[in-house]
């Protein structure tokens, strides 16, 4: 493995098992070791808080005590993955929850005692008002998961958006494992039409910027580039030699794992110093971004319409 670049090392993690940084007035990050991270917002009236990774579970609990004695208000999903928000049992069962209509549902249909049921749904947008503190859910469509949301502190100019953007390093493994890589890829861009300062991106262990997001995006564009190219340039022919062509199968596996290939072997040099997790996650990015390319974008390269 390559060592990792400065920008993917946040701060050292406290004897405690968790970090607290207040970010803007009231609005906290809390991340562990595990690499998982959430936020809360301390206003005149209580605490909203937002998801619960099970890594942190009764880590929020004491994190929001070091800072206050204020009450648990409000609780918000941003999608309904568990290893965002199985520990959403952890707070007190009588106050709202908040989550995105798809979001609800899925909730509905797990239901798991650990991620209780949404009490508060909406479509588009919705603002919780809290005293001197207000907190803006904003669904822009699917991206990651069908019901992700982006969560917006506009007075403290806090953004947090949930495996989407992973500052310092690429994204997770087949670009996060995203239901909609299309908007997975625009929610980046989304993302820049806020105003914000500070990002909380569910995972790694520091707060971003928007320069993160900006790498990020410079990372996929060529990512994409580099693959739309390969999906042309493989030869079909060559690869196919050793293969059983009446296997349809290990006909699509070779070729995709070849312009998976392919693509890495050009992206990896470029990033590796750059962003934390290049040489690991680049080869199953690009071959998750050969597909969306093939069947989202219709570059069908040796597939496409026959003459």
């Amino acid at each position: 493995m390559a060592p990792m670049p400065q920008a993917a090392r946040g701060p050292k993690i406290p004897e405690a098992g968790y970090l607290v940084e207040e970010l803007a007035d009231g609005v906290f990050f809390v991340g562990d070791d595990s690499f998982y991270n959430m936020m809360f917002v301390v206003t005149d009236e209580g605490v909203i808080v937002v998801d619960a990774p099970p890594t942190l579970g009764h880590k929020i609990l004491r994190a929001i005590r070091d800072v206050t004695s204020h009450p648990i208000t409000d609780v918000v999903y941003t999608h309904q993955h568990s290893d965002h928000v199985e520990a959403m049992s952890v707070y007190p069962g009588d106050v709202p929850r908040y989550a995105h209509r798809i979001t609800a549902e899925r909730l509905a249909r797990l239901g798991d005692p650990d991620r209780p049921q949404a009490t508060h749904v909406f479509d588009d947008t919705l603002t919780i008002e809290a005293g001197d503190h207000s907190l803006r859910l904003d669904y822009k469509g699917p991206n990651h998961a069908e019901g992700n949301i982006f969560v917006y502190a506009p007075t403290q100019h806090v953004l947090m958006l949930v495996d989407v953007i992973f500052p310092g390093w690429v994204p997770f493994s087949n670009l996060a494992l995203s239901a909609n890589v299309p908007g997975f890829v625009e929610a980046q861009e989304q993302a820049l039409e806020y105003p914000f300062e500070h990002l909380v991106g569910g995972h790694v262990n520091r707060p971003g910027t928007p320069e993160d997001v900006r790498t990020q995006i410079e990372y996929m564009n060529d990512l994409r580039t580099t693959a739309e190219a390969a999906l042309s340039s493989v030869d079909l022919n060559e690869i196919m030699a050793p293969i059983d062509t009446a296997n349809a199968w290990a006909v699509f596996k070779t070729y995709l794992d070849a312009v998976a290939a392919r693509t890495a072997d050009e992206i990896v040099p470029r990033w590796v110093d750059r962003l934390g997790g290049a040489d690991l996650f680049t080869l199953p990015n690009a071959w998750a971004m050969a597909e969306a390319l093939r069947l989202d974008y219709g570059r069908m390269g040796p597939f496409g319409i026959a003459p």
